[in-house]
C-alpha cells in the first residue's frame, strides 16, 4: 500500500505518528554507513541500527564527538505564524525572516513582527505547493523565494532586494529560473547559499509516484537534482552558471546541476563549520534517508544519490541503474519513527554546548527533534532529544548561529538548554 504523497495535507499526519517517546529505529548502509558509493551496481544491503546505539563505538571514545546522551533540549516559542516553512537570516540583522507557504514573508525582532512581503497574488498554499524556501544573498542586498506558481504549479525561484532597514521592495521582483512541474507534488523547494556564495537549488522528481518519467537519473533536466548558481544577471542572463559545475560543457548534460538522483530533497544544508553537505530526501513507500557528503568528497558536486534505482539502500526500480551512487548515511523504515523526514542543519549554537556538532533532524509525520552524532564518516549514536513540535517543516539558523525548528502548525521555536 502506497503512503501518501501529500506532504503537508492532514492525511500524511495521520499515516504514521510516532507515540510519545518513541526513538526512531535506523538502519546504516554496509559500505554506505560511511556515505560511499555502491560498488558494481550491487544492491546495497543493510543492517538495523536502534537509534541510540553506536555502531562506531560509543560516543564517548570520539574525541569532539557529542554525547547526546548529555543533552537535554528545551524549546523556547519565539513566534506563530500562519504555516511558517522556512526561515532565514543575515549578518548584522537581529531579525528572522518567517516565510508563511501562503506567500507572506515576515520580519521577526524579539516579540515585534513585521509583514515585509505578501506574493500571495503569484501563489497558493497547497498540499505540497505554494512558497517553499528562502534564502538571503550573503550581501545581505538580495532575497530570494523559491515557490509554485497559482496557474500550472510551475517552480519559480524569484529575486527581490532587502533594504538595510529590512524591508522588500515588491516592484524590484526578478525572474531568477523556473522549472516546469509535471504533477503537483515532490517539488523541493529549498533554497540555500553555500560556503562559496553560490546559491543552490533543490528539485524534486516531478512528482506522481514511483519516479515515472524516471527523472532520477537523467541529467538532461532538473527535475531530481540539486542545481547550483549564480543568482546575479550575467551577460544578459538571469543567472550565470559556475564554471566548475560538474557537467560544464558536456553535450546533452544541464550545466546547473551540482548532485542527481534525489527523490524530494526536503532541507539539505552546509554545515557551517567544514562545509558538508547533508540533504533529508523524502522516501517512497518503505525508507527516509538522510543523506551526509563531507566537503573533502565534494560536498555533493556530481554526487549521484540514486533515486530510483535507490530507495535509500534499497533497490527500487529494476529498469534503473545507478552503480556508482552515493548510500544514505542513516535511513529508518516507516512507522513509529516516521514517514516524511525533514532535513536539518548542524548545530554549532551557544545555547546548547553539549549539542555541538550534532546533525538535527525531524520527519513530518512523527514531528519532534531529533539527532545524529557521526564519527569517521559513521553514526555513533542517534537519539531523539523531544517529542516537540510536531508537524515539523523546516529548520533555519540566525545570524547568531542559533539554531529554529519551524511546526507547520504555526509554531517558531528556538532550540534551547533545559
Amino acid at each position: 500500500m502506497h503512503r501518501p504523497l501529500v506532504l503537508f495535507a492532514t492525511a500524511v499526519v495521520l499515516a504514521g505518528c510516532a507515540s510519545a517517546g518513541s526513538s526512531p529505529t535506523a538502519s546504516t548502509a554496509e559500505g554506505g554507513s560511511t556515505g560511499g558509493p555502491t560498488t558494481s551496481g550491487a544492491t546495497a544491503s543493510s543492517s538495523p541500527a536502534p537509534a541510540g546505539s553506536t555502531p562506531g563505538g560509543p560516543a564517548s571514545s570520539n574525541a569532539g564527538v557529542p554525547d547526546l546522551d548529555a543533552v537535554h533540549l528545551g524549546l523556547t516559542k519565539v513566534g506563530s505564524f500562519h504555516q511558517p516553512i522556512a526561515i532565514a537570516s543575515r549578518r548584522g540583522d537581529d531579525a528572522l525572516y518567517v516565510a508563511q507557504q501562503d506567500g507572506k514573508v515576515y520580519a521577526l525582532r524579539g516579540p515585534d513582527r513585521r509583514q515585509v512581503l505578501d506574493m500571495s497574488d503569484r501563489t497558493r498554499s497547497s498540499g505540497e505547493q505554494g512558497l517553499l524556501g528562502l534564502a538571503i544573498a550573503p550581501d545581505g542586498a538580495h532575497l530570494y523565494v523559491d515557490y509554485t506558481d497559482r496557474d500550472g504549479g510551475d517552480t519559480h525561484v524569484d529575486e527581490y532586494a532587502l533594504a538595510d532597514d529590512g524591508t522588500v521592495d515588491a516592484g524590484s521582483r526578478r525572474s531568477v529560473i523556473e522549472q516546469d512541474q509535471p504533477f503537483p507534488n515532490h517539488n523541493g523547494g529549498s533554497l540555500v547559499f553555500g560556503p562559496d556564495g553560490d546559491l543552490y537549488i533543490g528539485l524534486g522528481d516531478g512528482g506522481s509516484e514511483g519516479d515515472p518519467q524516471r527523472n532520477g537519473q537523467k541529467l538532461d533536466t532538473w527535475l531530481s537534482k540539486i542545481l547550483r548558481i549564480d543568482p546575479s544577471a550575467t551577460d544578459g542572463q538571469p543567472y550565470g552558471v559556475p564554471s566548475d559545475n560538474p557537467f560544464v560543457g558536456r553535450s546533452g548534460v544541464k550545466p546547473e546541476i551540482w548532485s542527481y538522483g534525489v527523490r524530494n530533497p526536503w532541507r539539505f544544508s552546509f554545515d557551517s563549520a567544514n562545509g558538508d553537505l547533508w540533504i533529508g530526501d523524502v522516501g517512497q513507500d518503505t525508507t527516509e534517508e538522510i543523506d551526509h557528503v563531507p566537503a573533502t568528497e565534494g560536498a555533493g558536486r556530481g554526487t549521484n544519490f540514486g533515486w530510483s534505482a535507490y530507495e535509500g539502500t534499497h533497490r527500487f526500480n529494476d529498469d534503473q541503474h545507478a552503480p556508482d551512487s552515493w548510500m544514505p548515511l542513516y535511513e529508518y523504515p516507516h512507522g513509529d519513527a516516521g514517514c516524511s523526514v525533514t532535513g536539518g542543519v548542524v548545530y554549532h549554537g551557544r545555547d546548547v554546548p553539549t549539542l555541538d556538532g550534532a546533525y538535527v533532524y525531524s520527519d513530518y509525520c512523527a514531528g519532534g527533534v531529533n539527532a545524529l552524532a557521526v564519527a569517521g564518516g559513521k553514526v555513533v549514536e542517534a537519539k531523539r532529544l523531544s517529542d516537540h513540535p510536531a508537524t515539523v517543516s523546516s529548520f533555519g539558523v540566525d545570524a547568531a548561529g542559533e539554531v529554529y525548528v519551524l511546526s507547520l502548525g504555526g509554531g517558531v521555536y528556538r532550540l534551547t538548554a533545559d
